[in-house]
């Protein structure tokens, strides 16, 4: 696989583009990438191909978020079928798409041609109403416990659709469910706003949250994204997410449970 620009992350600036025409900047069998790379894709076999383009409306699966899917199509109707998405392993920014050529024996594209792009909007909006949930309950965990559990900060969380949790270092009793409960169902009621922004380290120490400073290594020289609940929290992310929280709907704390000092609270979004 040869060295290929980085990709441009459309859906970091506009979550709500479902469709794109982008030019195409490589296509190359899955049995072409590096070790490292072919990693990324346990489902991938030699059927697969991968395609990178200038630009992507495709989240790949990270930050706790699955990868878009979805389809490619050609000008002369060639359609590519995203199974999968993943952002290389190399460091080189590019983001790999994989997927198959109409039956088998289809043409894939060639290089410079522009495609569409076009994600499962159903699919897409499920991912974004988790995500910004998951945000709202970290807030919701922090705001009513950062003084009371002793140790506590927020570890990690995933927003995969059936398996949603937030992670935090203390152990959380299982009597602050409801208040927890309580407080995602007033932020969500509230319709705060929920927006990008990008921050260098400056800002950061500004506004006083020097903990949330991510890795320089990650983003040499560059700003940080952040998504900004309004009033309520601040999160450094990459992911998609939804206009307001109301738009989240429903969310649900399922349960709290605890393992070695660390507690995970899960939730769940209404289908």
């Amino acid at each position: 696989m040869a060295a290929s620009s980085r990709t441009f992350l459309t859906y970091q600036h506009d979550w709500n583009a479902f469709s794109l025409d982008t030019p195409v900047t490589a296509v190359y069998l899955f049995s072409e990438l590096e070790d490292l790379n072919r990693q990324l894709f346990p489902a991938g076999n030699n059927d697969d191909h991968i395609v990178a383009t200038e630009h992507t409306i495709f989240h790949p699966q990270g930050g706790g978020q699955p990868s878009d899917v979805g389809t490619m199509t050609g000008p002369a109707g060639t359609k590519f079928t995203v199974t999968a998405v993943r952002m290389d392993a190399t460091g080189q920014g590019q983001v790999l798409h994989l997927g198959q050529f109409g039956d088998g024996s289809s043409p894939v594209f060639t290089l410079g041609e522009t495609v569409r792009q076009d994600v499962d909007a159903e699919k897409r909006l499920l991912h974004s109403r988790l995500h910004t949930a998951g945000h709202v309950l970290g807030a919701a965990v922090r705001h009513l416990l950062e003084e009371e559990v002793e140790g506590f900060d927020e570890l990690k969380a995933s927003h995969f659709p059936g398996s949603a949790s937030c992670e935090f270092q203390g152990l959380i009793e299982g009597k602050w469910k409801e208040p927890i409960q309580k407080r995602v169902d007033q932020y969500i009621a509230d319709k705060r706003q929920v927006q990008v922004e990008w921050w260098d380290e400056a800002m950061f120490r500004e506004k006083g949250l020097q903990r949330l400073i991510p890795d320089r290594s990650l983003m040499p020289g560059e700003k940080f994204r952040v998504v900004n609940i309004l009033g309520t929290e601040v999160y450094p992310c990459g992911g998609t997410h939804v206009d307001t929280t109301d738009l989240c709907g429903p969310t649900r704390v399922t349960k709290i449970s605890r393992k070695s000092g660390k507690s995970r609270v899960s939730y769940a979004v209404k289908n």
